[in-house]
């Protein structure tokens, strides 16, 4: 268990659902990318691309940690960005919500922990030299290019387009926040954007470089 309640009971609820409608855990495109999450009947099936292949949150033996933002920004991150991200490797988790449909991340493996860590760093700086408070992201709502990101200041939850400062608020809360979101049961939908050298990895990821790519070229025009 973590120190985020809804969080551990979020996931028990998204698994208990998909078998409950599918009969089976949900699925996820890896393309290639290995987990400890992945169900043992598939963890031989990474290598084949068209394959969605199921999982299970799993707790990681090791938690990880932010302490080098911290110390490389010389800032200190909201404690529950090590609940959030830390103890467990999963996939993104779907959800619905007040405010539609949406996608929690989640930490598929530890080259994904560091790849986090790069966007973090890259979304942390942005925040610097647009003279913002600082925020760190946990997902997105679909269809529109609207973050869910996290007020470092008191980990309130907000809204966030990319170079703006956070609009609404949502919760007071990440606790309060997962507390209040439905698991939403999909199929899993394969990443077709178009493939670029530093993008190089699957699903919301992908989504979330992109908008800060475009943003930093935006800014530096």
């Amino acid at each position: 268990m973590s120190s985020l309640p809804a969080l551990d009971n979020f996931f028990e609820v998204y698994l208990q659902s998909y078998m409950e409608r599918l009969g089976e855990r949900p699925r996820y495109y890896p393309h290639g990318e290995g987990s400890d999450c992945l169900i043992d009947d598939d963890k031989g099936k990474v290598s084949d691309h068209d394959l969605a292949l199921q999982w299970q949150p799993i707790r990681r033996e090791t938690s990880g940690s932010f302490d080098n933002i911290n110390h490389a920004l010389d800032m200190t991150l909201h404690p529950c960005i090590n609940d959030f991200y830390g103890h467990y490797f999963a996939a993104p988790l779907m959800f619905d919500s007040a405010k539609g449909e949406g996608e929690l991340l989640q930490v598929w493996n530890q080259n994904d922990f560091e790849y986090l860590q790069q966007n973090l760093i890259g979304h942390l700086m942005m925040k610097q030299k647009l003279k913002q408070s600082p925020t760190w992201f946990i997902g997105v709502l679909h269809e529109s290019d609207q973050m869910l990101v996290v007020d470092n200041s008191d980990g309130s939850v907000w809204i966030e387009i990319p170079g703006q400062v956070p609009h609404e608020k949502l919760a007071n809360s990440l606790n309060e926040f997962i507390a209040a979101l439905t698991p939403r049961v999909c199929p899993p939908v394969k990443n077709m954007e178009e493939t670029m050298p530093e993008l190089d990895h699957p699903g919301i990821w992908q989504r979330i470089k992109i908008m800060w790519r475009n943003l930093r070229g935006k800014n530096e025009l």
